[in-house]
């Protein structure tokens, strides 16, 4: 589905069923050097099973147009603009890695837009270290492979194929060479620079879904504890329940190919009737 955001065309993944904004909204937010792509399989079930979904390319990645944005809080109000360009009223926002900061930003600063938020392979503050930040600004292959061995707590060896013809590992790496140069290092100076998730943390006004891989190395769960508790914080002076968090077994930070049904179920039981 294109999408005019900004004055600029946008693309958003629609899961092989038409829009409709009047069923419940779920977008979904890629994280960084990614694209819709990495959604595939939630989405479409999800569009097959009463819900409306629009899966965003963000500007510079993917077949959105533009230069890729330099900072959180400039994707989430993109990514606003685009639930409005669509027609959307409220949704629930899903992102990952840097996307989940995204999501989290938007639903913090507007709550009236965003009924639900969950955050996939989540934390904040989010650090880049500077060995990955050196191979993105010189040399993205090295960079890409780093990524690759860190976002990977399968059981199967590199190159990860859990069955004949199956790649999780070269499917990541293909999908990190799609993207233009630059973006890398783009997405984590973003993500590096991002000062505001506790501030966005104590405004939430909707449920929230943590949905987190044992073995992540990026984003390890123990990481996630102190936004996990800011955020049960904000909702308990609002009388709401505190944070779902779902934590996946034998799953690093590439949740949604590593273990693609668990993070589906968990969206599924957390979504609003659909």
């Amino acid at each position: 589905m294109w999408l005019q955001v900004n004055g600029q065309r946008a693309y958003a993944y629609t899961g092989g069923r038409p829009f409709d904004p009047a069923r419940p909204v779920i977008a979904f937010v890629h994280g960084a050097q990614h694209d819709h792509s990495v959604w595939i399989l939630q989405t479409r079930y999800l569009a097959h099973h009463g819900y409306s979904v629009l899966a965003f390319d963000l500007p510079g990645h993917g077949r959105s147009e533009g230069e890729p944005l330099a900072t959180v809080e400039a994707m989430a109000d993109w990514v606003l603009a685009a639930l409005a360009a669509a027609g959307a009223g409220k949704a629930m926002i899903v992102g990952h890695s840097m996307g989940s900061l995204i999501a989290l930003d938007a639903a913090g600063r507007a709550p009236e837009k965003v009924d639900r938020v969950a955050l996939v392979g989540s934390v904040f503050p989010m650090p880049v270290s500077d060995a990955l930040l050196d191979a993105a600004r010189t040399d993205e292959p090295r960079a890409f492979d780093m990524i690759n061995r860190w976002s990977h707590g399968s059981l199967y060896d590199p190159p990860s194929c859990p069955g004949p013809g199956f790649s999780i590992w070269h499917q990541n790496r293909r999908l990190m060479e799609r993207q233009k140069p630059g973006v890398l290092l783009n997405d984590f100076t973003a993500c590096n620079a991002y000062q505001a998730g506790f501030e966005r943390a104590d405004a939430l006004a909707c449920p929230v879904l943590f949905v987190l891989g044992k073995r992540d190395l990026m984003t390890p769960p123990r990481a996630s504890r102190p936004l996990i508790d800011r955020c049960a914080a904000a909702l308990a002076g609002r009388g709401l329940p505190a944070p779902r968090v779902v934590e996946i077994p034998d799953s690093g930070h590439a949740l949604m190919t590593e273990k693609p049904l668990a993070v589906l179920s968990a969206l599924r039981e957390f979504a609003p009737a659909g």
